[in-house]
């Protein structure tokens, strides 16, 4: 058993750096499909990926959510809203990258989380911590610092950091897989990205058959570019902790920054290395106090559960009737589980058969307890990756 959870887990990380790697690398890709200009690319984007993904959900036999879904308005209203969110996402992202933008862009997703967690305050009036509220305001003066280091605001980061952020949220609340949710939107997008190709063949313009086979292929791959890498995050997330992936999300942008910097030689003037320094300082703030806040959930946690288990003993000894475990005392949530953090549900708890010697309806304080523990060491659910 220890075995397959070290393979299960040795996979999921492979999967993890490969996704990260992948979308951390595609700056390089971009610049291939020239002289094709970023709303072109955009638009084959969205064609092949509903392309690529509706290929494999056929081949796997999964489409019983397609069905669920248009009987739901809400929900398909809020997919409308993520295929226009993640639209503007994918077209300033094309187009920092071959306009000669990519440190800005990677900027946008180094702060992502920083902007998730101000929306999380503005929107949904969430409490944060001390060290939180200092990582926010690191990161407010780095975007100033930022701004006289460009000469403007660093508004390339900052429409990429929001929209994305705006995307997790709304797909948080869709709650559909991470490919079910790619061919959604993508389904959304096709007729009017579909009708704007045939506008431009008309009058033209087109390089999808303009430019030869090989230009055609690339953009072509567009739909595996995209998806590709959406499949192996979907399979690290469901083999490695939300920590790890945490941690991992951060390759992406380091990767993109490497390249902006050393591969197309983008300038890097001192007050641009300041204002990313303050970046880096308000993540590493951000990141240490999540691991430390996690550890200590989960030090209390194991000690409720051991003086728990003490007194089931104790009470056992004395013939009292005994406490229900913490598992069983956790409240059910309405409602589907919370979705993973490429909007998968998690998977549904098995149910805990009941036992002959089970006590009353009315959990113990002791039980309720490591229940509101065991509810403060499940790590915080964050949107799911960029798809740059």
């Amino acid at each position: 058993m220890a075995g397959t959870s070290r393979s299960e887990s040795r996979t999921g990380l492979l999967n993890g750096f490969a996704a990260y790697g992948m979308w951390g690398l595609v700056p390089l890709f971009w610049p291939l499909l020239k002289p094709a200009g970023a709303t072109e690319i955009l638009a084959h984007r969205m064609v092949w990926s509903l392309a690529f993904v509706a290929a494999a959900l056929l081949f796997v036999r999964r489409w019983a959510w397609a069905g669920e879904l248009l009987r739901q308005p809400r929900r398909l209203a809020l997919v409308v809203v993520a295929a226009a969110v993640i639209t503007v996402n994918w077209g300033v992202y094309i187009w920092a990258v071959n306009s000669g933008h990519v440190v800005e862009a990677s900027l946008g997703y180094f702060i992502n989380p920083l902007v998730t967690i101000a929306m999380g305050v503005l929107l949904l009036k969430e409490r944060l911590r001390p060290v939180q509220w200092a990582a926010v305001g690191v990161s407010v003066a780095a975007v100033l610092v930022l701004t006289v280091g460009f000469g403007r605001p660093p508004w390339i980061s900052l429409c990429l950091a929001f929209s994305f952020a705006t995307y997790g949220l709304v797909k948080k609340k869709v709650n559909l897989g991470g490919v079910e949710s790619l061919a959604a939107e993508t389904a959304v997008q096709f007729l009017p990205a579909l009708g704007y190709l045939l506008w431009l063949s008309a009058h033209g313009d087109a390089t999808f058959t303009a430019e030869g086979p090989g230009h055609a292929a690339l953009l072509a791959s567009t739909g595996v570019v995209t998806a590709l890498p959406l499949v192996c995050f979907g399979a690290a997330a469901i083999r490695v902790p939300l920590s790890t992936l945490g941690l991992l999300q951060y390759l992406a942008p380091v990767f993109q920054f490497l390249l902006g910097v050393l591969y197309f030689g983008e300038a890097m003037p001192p007050e641009r290395w300041a204002g990313f320094a303050l970046v880096w300082l308000a993540l590493a703030l951000l990141t240490g106090d999540a691991l430390r806040t996690s550890r200590r959930a989960s030090r209390s946690l194991a000690a409720e559960r051991a003086r728990i288990h003490a007194e089931e003993v104790a009470s056992a000894a004395s013939g009292a009737p005994q406490a229900l475990a913490p598992e069983a005392c956790a409240p059910t949530p309405d409602g589907p589980p919370a979705p993973a953090p490429d909007g998968t549900a998690a998977p549904t708890p098995a149910p805990v058969a009941a036992s002959s010697s089970a006590a009353p309806s009315t959990p113990s304080p002791s039980a309720a307890t490591a229940a509101t523990a065991a509810s403060a060491a499940a790590p915080e659910t964050r949107p799911g990756p960029a798809h740059p």
